[in-house]
């Protein structure tokens, strides 16, 4: 099977990553995307991840009715942090029977030059190249084996749902309905009014 890895925080998952992920499947011809939640870095500090395994719920509940669509917690299991590589090759250890390609941000893009094994990853694995703000990619110019998709940019952050939140306003617009309910339930038992400025995928 050709399997597409959608690797992120999902901090939470909202519309805008379901978007994508349903697009890659369907102009690269992918069996399955597995959206991998990363495990939160046990060597730096971040107070707005929720913690991994309410992310992990979160991007289960909102790909349980979306054909060829699911959840990873794959690199639960490895060493943290686990570069991009290293989780690779640990997919085809493990599944040797099926085709894996990597989506990528086109803000990763740009810096994909700097990540660990690149080269490697280059050479071995088709990559999906996903439309970010304020990035542009020069499609004229890319290696063999990487591709554009070319799709609409849908402009959320996962910042802004959880600002939202924060605030009490409403996020229905941004996530899947049952996300929405589980991401409301989890910050009303918050005492935090206010949530730093980063960005997250």
């Amino acid at each position: 099977m050709k399997i597409g890895i959608y690797g992120g925080s999902f901090n939470p998952i909202h519309n805008g990553h379901l978007h994508l992920a349903r697009e890659a499947r369907r102009q690269m011809n992918l069996d399955e995307v597995w959206l991998m939640v990363s495990p939160h870095n046990p060597l730096k500090k971040s107070s707005s991840l929720l913690r991994d395994e309410l992310r992990l719920e979160l991007v289960r509940i909102a790909t349980q009715n979306e054909e060829g669509l699911s959840a990873s917690d794959f690199e639960f299991s490895l060493q943290r942090p686990s570069f991009t590589w290293n989780t690779l090759q640990a997919l085809s250890l493990q599944h040797p029977e099926h085709q894996f390609s990597l989506l990528v941000g086109a803000d990763n893009w740009s810096v994909f030059h700097k990540w660990y094994a690149y080269e490697k990853i280059l050479l071995f694995y088709p990559i999906i190249i996903y439309p970010r703000r304020n990035s542009e990619v020069d499609e004229s110019n890319l290696p063999h084996g990487v591709t554009l998709l070319q799709t609409e940019l849908i402009d959320i952050s996962s910042t802004e749902v959880r600002r939202r939140v924060a605030y009490g306003l409403p996020i229905d617009h941004l996530v899947p309905e049952c996300v929405a309910e589980k991401v409301a339930e989890y910050y009303s038992n918050q005492t935090r009014k206010t949530l730093p400025e980063e960005e997250e995928l």
